[in-house]
């Protein structure tokens, strides 16, 4: 069959693949206990291959599929592999060694939750990634955490919910601009309509952290000869000083200059090479290996060198073969019309504006869970709910909405997803020989998971959840963008959306 003539798969079809991919990865994780989903992964490609072929897709089409999506995720690909360099190099700066031993100094055990994920919400804001946060001045935080005794998956918690809270709503984040790009909404408008959901969500975040961190670390918890050990251990293998922190100030500042976020993280690994050469005196040909393979130290305390034995790019191949695959599952499963074919069936079943909503999150959390990519849930579910949302005469803001609800926060949440596995890498979490204790950041990420919920309620409620000006509704026409016709009697169960993003 040709391309046009190709059969399109029923819902029970369009689930199997999805189905037998999550039975593998389940004796994978559960009877094995080993968790590397890569394997299971590509078994799930190679069914879905069959699928495809039995509904007369040629494996060039196929393979068409996949590279399609594998391209829209090579930007991401040079992220990891920078963040993994600018890790090592930082660390052979100095850079997260005085990030440590400051906030061992000068932070208290008791506001160090809410104050790591403040501080990684800024970070993120500024810098337009959550995976370079997260690899940067996230792996500082854990080293604190640890200094104040502070279980890693809470610190885990507060750096995940702050770094994606900032890539949200940050203008220079991929994701961020790739939502409305999606939606064909404008950036600005975009990031208004994120605050009614994301910041209440960061504000109970944040309290939550602050009353955790009362009962986590008393008077007596946290040890000052623990600190103490700490902070000379750093002292003694490290120059500290301000003038260490260059390359996190420069990076921030051109970030905020709005420059684009590969060359900028790229300056970053230079800066740290000249800071590590000009102020901890290492050799060039070590800066180097320090890029690649990653930083090794032998202080003799074990705090420290569990912290800063990591980095390099080859630490991050086995988040970019994993993102790589993922990215070819979810585009073959795309190019055999599965999934499309299930968020059909879910969107014949939606009549309220209420369901609509909570649908598309729904359906962006899926991809991200089934798929393991943030990029393709934010536009596989753009464009599959788009004429819907047009055709009940609601605003694209609404979807634009629900894609980064459960695009972008849902995606560090997921472990096999490329942001949850690259925040276990970049944050030393353990999650080998069957040990999941570290996974316990998932629920503990509060700012990540509460979004999402409250944009729920909205719907429902109608609230924050505009109609689609005359204005807007023009621009479908002139654009000429698909719209799915509804019945009059779908229209009137949208009376309780409100008219403007304020609801």
């Amino acid at each position: 069959m040709s391309s046009s003539q190709a059969a399109r798969p029923g819902l029970a079809l369009a689930l199997l693949p999805i189905v037998l991919t999550f039975g593998v990865l389940g004796v994978q994780l559960f009877a094995f206990g080993d968790f590397t989903p890569h394997v299971p992964l590509i078994i799930g490609i190679a069914i879905t291959a069959l699928v495809g072929r039995y509904l007369g897709l040629r494996w060039q089409q196929l393979e068409a599929g996949m590279l399609h999506v594998v391209s829209i995720g090579l930007p991401a690909v040079g992220i990891l592999m920078l963040v993994g360099m600018i890790t090592g190099v930082w660390i052979a700066s100095g850079t997260v060694p005085t990030l440590i031993y400051f906030g061992l100094e000068l932070l208290s055990p008791q506001v160090f939750l809410a104050a790591a994920a403040l501080l990684c919400a800024v970070v993120s804001v500024s810098l337009g990634t959550s995976w370079g946060t997260v690899g940067t001045v996230g792996l500082a935080l854990m080293g604190i955490g640890a200094g104040f005794d502070i279980p890693a998956y809470w610190t885990a918690g507060a750096v995940v919910s702050g770094a994606f809270f900032g890539d949200k709503v940050s203008p220079l984040s991929d994701t961020t601009n790739l939502a409305p790009a999606v939606t064909g909404v404008n950036l600005f408008d975009h990031i208004r309509n994120l605050m009614p959901t994301t910041l209440p969500a960061m504000v109970i975040a944040l309290v939550i952290y602050l009353l955790a961190g009362q009962g986590l670390v008393g008077e007596e918890a946290a040890s000052l000869e623990r600190i103490a050990s700490i902070t000379q251990g750093l002292s003694q293998h490290f120059e500290i000083s301000v003038l260490s922190l260059l390359p996190v100030l420069v990076v921030i500042g051109l970030a905020v200059m709005r420059l684009p976020a590969l060359p900028v993280l790229f300056v970053g690994v230079v800066l740290g090479g000249a800071t590590a050469w000009l102020l901890q005196g290492e050799g060039v040909s070590a800066l180097f290996g320090f890029a690649f393979s990653g930083y090794a130290i032998d202080t003799g305390v074990a705090e420290i060198d569990g912290l800063l034995n990591r980095g390099g790019l080859q630490s991050m191949t086995w988040v970019i073969t994993l993102l790589l695959i993922a990215l070819s599952f979810g585009g073959i499963l795309e190019r055999t019309g599965c999934m499309h074919a299930i968020i059909a069936a879910i969107m014949r079943r939606v009549k309220r504006f209420g369901g609509l909503q909570t649908s598309a999150i729904v359906s962006s959390m899926s991809t991200n869970l089934v798929a393991g990519d943030p990029y393709l849930a934010i536009t596989l579910t753009g464009r599959m709910f788009g004429p819907v949302y047009r055709g009940k005469g609601v605003s694209m803001l609404n979807l634009s909405r629900a894609t980064e609800e459960g695009g972008t926060l849902i995606s560090p949440l997921i472990p096999w997803n490329a942001g949850g596995a690259v925040v276990i890498t970049s944050l030393g979490l353990s999650v080998a020989d069957g040990n999941m204790g570290d996974l316990m950041y998932i629920p503990l990420a509060f700012a990540c998971w509460l979004s999402p919920l409250i944009g729920v309620l909205y719907a429902w409620l109608g609230w924050f959840s505009p109609r689609a000006s005359e204005a807007e509704q023009a621009r479908w026409q002139a654009d000429g963008e698909p719209i799915m016709a509804v019945e009059e009697g779908d229209r009137r169960s949208l009376d309780g959306v409100g008219s403007s993003v304020a609801g």
